[in-house]
């Protein structure tokens, strides 16, 4: 049997790496960055609960073509939100020098 750490683990990859899809000539395998937290409590009167959430975002493909090397191929809207707030950062922090 399994443990649930184990399970988690497994699901995990494959929600990272997807399934290979044949595209004309190219294979794609779309990769994700996936994060998930559960968690619970109780207290002494034995009250209490637990719950869990999750996000995945979409960062691109890789792609081979006629057996060359696959290429990564960043999703542009998950670089647009990556990369928005370290601009912001880096401006805030150039602006707070002078």
């Amino acid at each position: 049997m399994t443990s649930l750490s184990e399970s988690f683990k497994t699901m995990a990859v494959a929600r990272v790496y997807g399934e290979p899809v044949q595209v004309g000539s190219e294979t794609l395998m779309p990769v994700a960055l996936v994060q998930a937290g559960f968690g619970g409590g109780g207290d002494a009167d034995g009250e209490g609960g637990g719950g869990g959430g999750g996000m995945v975002l979409p960062l691109g493909v890789y792609a081979a073509k006629d057996g060359a090397p696959a290429v990564f191929r960043p999703n542009p809207v998950a670089l647009i939100a990556v990369m928005t707030p370290l601009a912001w950062i880096l401006m805030r922090g150039m602006r707070s020098r002078r």
